[in-house]
C-alpha cells in the first residue's frame, strides 16, 4: 500500500483516541509516538502505536486492527466463533450465526466488533454487526459484515 501522507498526532487527538478505544473496548492503548497515516489507493487511515498499525478508521470512526486487538485483550464488543469458522472468517468472510458461540452482550445494530476464536482467544477479523449481540447465536442468517482480517492489506502494512 502507498503512504499519502504520515503525521504526528497532537496530544488532544491521542486523548481522544484513547477515550473512545476505553469507552468502546475496555482497553487502553499506550505508547510514545502516535502517527497517523494515510494511503493513496484506499479509504484506510491508521494510527500507528510506536511503529505498530493498531488503530484504524472505519467510517470516521478509531477502533482497534487485528494486531491491535490482539495485544490489548479487549472485554467489549467480542464474537467469539468456532474452529469451523476460523478459515471463512480469517479469508474475510462475513459471519454467519452458526459459527458464533457467543458474543458480549454490549453488541448493537451498527457497532464495530471483533471476531475471535475459542480455543485460544485470538482475535481474527473487525467487523460491522448487523444484530444485537444477544442476537448472534443461532442457527441461520448473515450478523457481521467483515471490514478488516488477519492475512489483508491492512494487517500486512508494515509501519
Amino acid at each position: 500500500m502507498q503512504v499519502k501522507s504520515r503525521h504526528h498526532l497532537r496530544s488532544d487527538a491521542i486523548s481522544e483516541i484513547e477515550e473512545m478505544l476505553s469507552a468502546q473496548l475496555g482497553v487502553s492503548p499506550e505508547g510514545d509516538t502516535y502517527e497517523r497515516v494515510e494511503f493513496e489507493e484506499n479509504d484506510w487511515e491508521v494510527v500507528l502505536i510506536d511503529g505498530e498499525p493498531q488503530v484504524a478508521f472505519f467510517d470516521e470512526e478509531p477502533f482497534l486492527t487485528v494486531r491491535g486487538a490482539n495485544a490489548y485483550d479487549p472485554e467489549k464488543h467480542v464474537v467469539t466463533v468456532d474452529s469451523g469458522a476460523i478459515s471463512f472468517v480469517s479469508d474475510g468472510a462475513d459471519v454467519m450465526r452458526p459459527g458464533i458461540t457467543e458474543a458480549t452482550d454490549d453488541i448493537s445494530p451498527d457497532d464495530l466488533v471483533l471476531i475471535a476464536e475459542e480455543s485460544h482467544g485470538k482475535v481474527l477479523a473487525v467487523g460491522r454487526a448487523r444484530v444485537e449481540g444477544s442476537e448472534m447465536v443461532g442457527n441461520e442468517g448473515k450478523v457481521i459484515d467483515s471490514l478488516h482480517h488477519v492475512g489483508d492489506e491492512l494487517y500486512e502494512f508494515a509501519g
